[in-house]
């Protein structure tokens, strides 16, 4: 068991991936080490208790991060009805304008969207898309996720033996 264990982590170096809610919170992420941020806009994300961006405020964020070396992804991990399609068609048009690295995506009708329209931007399954075992992470390799965010109650050797037979990239929530 002690040899698997050493695999699983020496496989790759982890990416120190922080929520950044505001500004304060960016530069202070940038600052300790991130190699990634996620956050969330005005619109169509589950972070509603963060202050958020507006797409002007993502444009500088992603100038500075990139000359930090720091990936910025978007949540647009929200379900999307009907009557709100338009709106988004315009903000994933607006975010491909900004080339952030990659949507985090909870709904399907929004992974349609993407794959149809928008076939350049990366996509990440949520954790919102509730993936607990390693037929999930198949599943939406195949459909064309570059990750999937690992549900959060999985405990380490569940993650241990999701990864062993995984061929996705895999993100989990470490809890401090």
């Amino acid at each position: 068991m002690k040899q698997k264990k050493e695999k699983f982590i020496a496989a790759k170096k982890p990416e120190l991936l922080l929520p950044v809610g505001n500004i304060e919170a960016f530069y202070a992420a940038i600052a300790g080490g991130a190699d990634a941020v996620y956050l969330g806009l005005s619109s169509f994300n589950a972070r509603g208790r963060a202050k958020n961006f507006t797409i002007w405020q993502l444009q500088w964020l992603i100038t500075y991060a990139l000359r930090k070396k720091v990936k910025i992804y978007v949540t647009l991990n929200t379900l999307i009805k009907n009557k709100e399609l338009p709106e988004l068609l315009n903000f994933l048009h607006l975010l491909q304008q900004v080339r952030i690295s990659a949507l985090i995506i909870q709904d399907w009708g929004v992974y349609q969207i993407v794959r149809k329209y928008f076939p350049n931007f990366e996509i990440h399954a949520s954790t919102q898309m509730g993936v607990h075992n390693s037929v999930g992470t198949t599943l939406f390799k195949q459909l064309g996720f570059q990750r999937t965010i690992l549900s959060r109650e999985l405990t380490m050797p569940e993650i241990e033996t999701i990864a062993e037979k995984s061929d996705i990239e895999l993100e989990v929530f470490v809890h401090g």
